[in-house]
């Protein structure tokens, strides 16, 4: 079984924020497969559900980036899932927009959501970093940028070029192939 997971922020204020790019991009995953989310209280989630050779989890959880440990944890002891079969969706304010990067364990480097998820699974969880980074984020604070939302045009990139690759990534992930690697879209 694997968990895939998304960092984000529930609610319409959140939506198309760059905080909220994980929870973009598994959207767009669960699009492509055909797969629709239901509310689960008990994991503190909206989870699809699909199998893909295994049985697969879409989980965009409800406890607001800063503490997706909980639901990561609850969802892992439930399944009993090992970090190394969770994937986590998050964006990256150190890298530019269009950036991606994977990561097969790592510190949180100073990201509130994955040091949530360090303190509840250790480090050992594979990790794709979405670069959201542009000339903005010079004149904002950091909290105000990645609670800021994705331009028509970055979203329209988003869309055509990075998704479909994160989706791609995804497919690997599933499939058993981890390699870290870094893509500029």
């Amino acid at each position: 079984m694997k968990l895939i997971l998304a960092q984000g922020n529930p609610g319409a204020e959140y939506e198309k924020t760059r905080h909220n790019v994980g929870f973009l991009a598994i959207d767009s995953y669960a699009k492509e497969k055909g797969v629709e989310y239901q509310q689960k209280p008990k994991f503190f989630a909206d989870i699809a559900e699909l199998t893909d050779g295994e049985k697969v989890l879409l989980v965009k959880p409800l406890t607001y980036y800063n503490d997706t440990g909980k639901a990561a944890r609850t969802l892992a002891d439930f399944y009993k899932v090992e970090p190394h079969d969770i994937l986590v969706i998050h964006d990256e304010l150190a890298l530019p927009f269009g950036t991606l990067r994977t990561r097969e364990k790592g510190s949180d480097a100073g990201n509130n959501g994955i040091k949530s998820l360090n303190a509840h699974l250790g480090e050992h969880y594979a990790r794709i970093r979405v670069g959201t980074s542009n000339e903005l984020a010079d004149k904002m604070t950091p909290f105000d940028f990645v609670l800021s939302k994705f331009s028509s045009e970055e979203l329209e990139k988003l869309q055509s070029d990075i998704f479909p690759k994160i989706n791609d990534l995804i497919d690997d992930f599933i499939a058993g192939t981890h390699v870290s690697t870094s893509h500029k879209l």
